[in-house]
């Protein structure tokens, strides 16, 4: 397993991580992506430390904290051979304040989370959304003071827009307070706008990219194909679930889709396997947040490391999943002699 720096911090994390969202499927969302208990979550986790994964990702939201409850029973004794990540912001309650970057609900969220994951401290602590109500001066004081209490370790955010980012990092710097190192983005072969204002804020800032839903919410799983039905444990079957996630054109996916089968047949490699190893070599990615309902598609995910896409290759799937950029973007591609950085 490769090491990775996250971001401008000191901190190395697998390029590969497990994401707990299969873990209870307590709601209807939920249950949609998974059902695992804490023996399969268990065992789960074995094949991630044998591989060397050592990193799981969670949020106080997954199937309303249970994904963070099972979590916190599969790793007990074995708290000091991982990494957590967990994640708060959203509405986690019907009260006024369970919601947001308050110093309120951050607290309160800190402390729940702790509680469920049996642990006294969070490796990652990343905000799940940006809250445009609370200033960023009372969200970043308060994730400093949790930092000097011991409770989180590093900071993260997570889809937020290039100016929420760069806004929030300007007050950490001009405070002293710590700064964000990691930003959770959707990103995959189908989905690729990270590409054109989170991408060079990240090079330019030290901020490692941590990317969920790497198969674009279900739709690189090598089970879709041009004028095939949808698999029957596809979360696409379930239309709330479909709405909810990134919206993709038909003939579009199904091109890119084509293209990673041609390049799968070429290596002897799965649709998925592609798709994450083309992710892993894009630039200011630190790791990739992989779902797994049970141990096959995990031990299928884990075998997207240890070798690379060639050149060629990774340029006959990148003109598959081009598309036109938006302005001021596709303007500054025509600047690359001063402005070097990808879009």
């Amino acid at each position: 397993m490769e090491y990775r720096r996250l971001g401008g911090s000191g901190l190395k994390v697998p390029v590969l991580s497990l994401g707990t969202g299969t873990f209870g499927g307590t709601n209807e969302f939920f249950k949609a992506w998974g059902t695992s208990d804490v023996a399969e979550a268990s065992r789960l986790i074995d094949v991630c430390l044998e591989a060397g994964v050592n990193l799981f990702d969670s949020a106080d939201i997954y199937s309303d904290g249970a994904a963070e409850s099972i979590l916190g029973a599969a790793i007990k004794g074995r708290r000091d051979q991982v990494l957590i990540s967990t994640k708060a912001t959203f509405r986690a309650g019907k009260g006024t304040n369970d919601v947001g970057s308050s110093r309120f609900h951050l607290i309160r969220s800190v402390e729940g989370s702790l509680k469920r994951l049996g642990t006294d401290y969070i490796d990652l602590f990343q905000l799940h959304g940006f809250d445009a109500q609370t200033p960023p001066e009372e969200t970043l004081s308060t994730l400093d003071q949790l930092v000097r209490a011991g409770k989180i370790r590093y900071i993260g955010c997570s889809n937020f827009s290039g100016w929420h980012l760069m806004k929030s990092l300007a007050v950490s710097e001009k405070y002293g307070w710590p700064r964000y190192v990691a930003n959770q983005a959707y990103y995959s072969l189908i989905g690729r706008d990270y590409e054109w204002e989170l991408m060079p804020l990240g090079l330019d800032q030290g901020v490692g990219a941590v990317v969920w839903s790497p198969l674009g919410w279900g739709r690189l799983t090598g089970k879709i194909r041009r004028g095939q039905p949808l698999p029957e444990t596809s979360r696409l079957q379930n239309q709330k679930v479909k709405d909810i996630g990134p919206q993709v054109d038909d003939e579009y996916l199904y091109k890119v889709v084509d293209a990673v089968d041609e390049v799968a047949k070429e290596t002897g490699k799965t649709v998925p396997q592609i798709a994450l190893n083309w992710l892993i070599q894009r630039p200011t990615v630190a790791t990739v947040v992989v779902g797994a309902r049970n141990e096959e598609q995990l031990r299928q995910n884990l075998g997207a490391v240890g070798w690379n896409l060639t050149t060629e290759q990774v340029a006959k799937l990148d003109a598959a999943s081009a598309r036109p950029f938006a302005y001021p973007y596709w303007h500054q591609q025509g600047f690359a002699e001063r402005n070097p950085f990808p879009v």
